[in-house]
């Protein structure tokens, strides 16, 4: 609902700020009074093409600002969302624009600088515009199957379509998603079961490389500890025969010293007879060393290629994992997953096939679906069209034929809303073919063909309805149709903001709000001027619209009388 209008030095208005209630609101006055003002300066704030005339002489721009209260579940809340502008939903919405003398603009959403154009689509979601000079909404072919699906109560069906929709894109998808996963399956097949026959031959196992380090070192060790031994071995083998060589070298001086007259207990014979002694302790003592010695070699738990086999292994193993690029840490699970892709890849036509009939069975659901919401759609249409009819010719159309027009999509043009492309269509005279709401000549007429389907579609609509907003519908009818037109703006408003520039007296009664547009001053300090009406006014402005420029005590009954029926 739009709340208030803020207007700063537009044509002839040089400050200006309305606030705006629900129901019907009528603008009147003089002809050039400057009514079109107000919804030029309106149009300014949504969007509307605008030009440097609307700025006020001598001053440096123009400015509109209008304050909508629109309901939480407004769908002007997504679109913002969209387009990256912050809002709160339980908070008013202020669109904005100012326009320069040299016909620059900018834009503003809630004072966030944004495009023209993305203040027009802000602007479409909250306002229709049906006048003498342009149709906004319902020349939009994209708003007529929304408004057939409300009109038939056709939600439920959409959703179930939407849904069904979904799925079978989803479906779709899957099957891309294996067909191209397929595809590079089959291109690495080759490298896969050459790479898995490598780690297979090798079986490498979790831990290993630390293992087989760690047993490098060791042997690695052993092997120096055992070279060492062998040394020490080498040294006890040449021991034995020069120490027993000087054993009997001494036997032999000891016995040649006996011989040559030295007595058995001289110093001599007794110091030879120690020295042999202690060779054959060396001896002894030797022999014992030597066993140790063997004994230590023994001990060692060693063989030969077993350093060498593990140093070919732990090689083998890191080469495989620089080829490749991991650690060799992770081998193992690499053999695991190189394993499963192959596994996957002779799976995947079986879980190719399963996505492919999935497919069509999501398909056939939703072209079911959306077959049953087409005929849906046929049938409402029909309805529509009647109470479109039955509307008409009140208002002075019933030469007019209206018809809702379904076209079957291609499958490949299917979309969540289903197959069909609804567009409102009329002949605006017996034997004229039937084209689209363009093709109505009269800005008059198009505006009161609008009233008559918005009048054939109140109470049906799903979700908040926007402003709407009807420039002189009863333009070149009085009497009773301009009464007619009066009535059905006035069931309008029940359900919606409607705001109404009129000459007609009839509308004028209607009303649930007036507002009187004149202008004020002279020559250069000419202005316009907007005065709310209250009841004593507002008699005596319908008065004037009865009576012309002299107001008679008969005219005053007769606004009475139109404004008490």
């Amino acid at each position: 609902m739009l709340i208030g209008l803020w207007i700063r030095d537009v044509v002839l208005i040089e400050a200006l700020d309305l606030s705006i209630g629900p129901g019907l609101t009528v603008l009147t006055g003089e002809t050039g009074a400057g009514k079109s003002i107000i919804l030029d300066a309106l149009g300014l704030a949504v969007g509307a093409r605008a030009d440097a005339g609307l700025v006020r002489r001598g001053a440096a721009q123009a400015a509109a600002s209008a304050v909508f209260a629109p309901a939480p579940d407004h769908a002007v809340w997504d679109l913002l969302e969209d387009k990256g502008l912050s809002y709160a939903r339980d908070e008013d919405l202020v669109l904005r624009r100012t326009l320069s003398a040299d016909g620059r603009s900018r834009a503003f959403v809630n004072d966030q600088a944004t495009g023209v154009g993305v203040l027009k689509e802000v602007g479409e979601a909250l306002l229709e515009v049906h006048g003498q000079h342009e149709t906004v909404g319902l020349l939009d072919a994209r708003t007529h199957r929304p408004l057939l699906d409300a009109f038939g109560g056709l939600d439920g069906p959409g959703r179930t379509v939407a849904e069904r929709w979904r799925a079978w894109r989803e479906a779709k998808d899957a099957v891309l998603a294996l067909r191209a996963e397929a595809d590079r399956a089959d291109a690495e097949t080759e490298e896969l079961t050459l790479r898995l026959a490598e780690l297979d031959r090798l079986d490498p196992r979790e831990g290993e490389e630390a293992e087989l380090a760690e047993e490098r070192a060791i042997l690695g060790a052993a092997e120096k500890a055992l070279t060492d031994i062998a040394g020490a071995r080498e040294v006890f083998d040449g021991l034995s025969p020069r120490v027993a060589g000087a054993v009997r070298a001494l036997d032999r001086a000891r016995e040649r010293a006996l011989l040559a007259g030295a007595a058995e207990g001289g110093t001599a014979v007794r110091r030879l007879a120690e020295a042999s002694a202690a060779l054959d302790r060396v001896l002894i003592e030797a022999a014992e060393a030597e066993a140790a010695v063997d004994a230590a070699a023994e001990a060692f738990d060693f063989e030969p290629d077993r350093l060498e086999t593990a140093e070919e292994r732990l090689f083998d193993l890191r080469g495989l994992a620089r080829k490749l690029h991991v650690s060799v840490e992770e081998l193992p699970a690499l053999r695991v997953r190189f394993a499963g892709r192959l596994q996957a890849v002779e799976s995947s036509a079986d879980a190719l096939k399963a996505a492919e009939a999935a497919l069509a069975a999501a398909r056939e659901a939703y072209l079911a679906a959306a077959r049953e919401l087409s005929a849906a759609r046929a049938a409402a249409g029909e309805r529509l069209a009647a109470a479109v009819l039955g509307e008409l010719a009140p208002l002075k159309l019933d030469k007019a034929r209206f018809r809702v027009g379904l076209e079957a999509m291609a499958e490949d043009k299917a979309g969540p809303a289903g197959l069909d492309k609804v567009t409102f269509e009329i002949a605006t005279n017996p034997g004229e073919p039937f084209g689209d709401l363009g093709a109505i000549a009269s800005g008059g007429e198009l505006a009161r063909f609008a009233l008559a389907l918005k009048a054939a579609l109140a109470g049906r609509g799903s979700g908040p309805q926007p402003l709407m907003i009807f420039d002189e519908v009863d333009q070149g009818v009085g009497g009773a149709v301009a009464d007619a037109v009066g009535l059905r703006l006035q069931r309008l408003a029940e359900d919606t903001q409607v705001l109404v520039v009129t000459h007609s007296p009839q509308v004028a009664a209607r009303a649930h709000a007036h507002w009187r547009i004149a202008k004020a001053g002279e020559g250069e300090r000419l202005r316009t001027a907007v005065e709310p009406l209250a009841a004593a006014a507002r008699e005596e402005e319908i008065a004037r619209m009865l009576a012309g420029a002299e107001v008679t005590d008969a005219a005053r009954a007769a606004a009475r009388a139109l404004i008490g029926a």
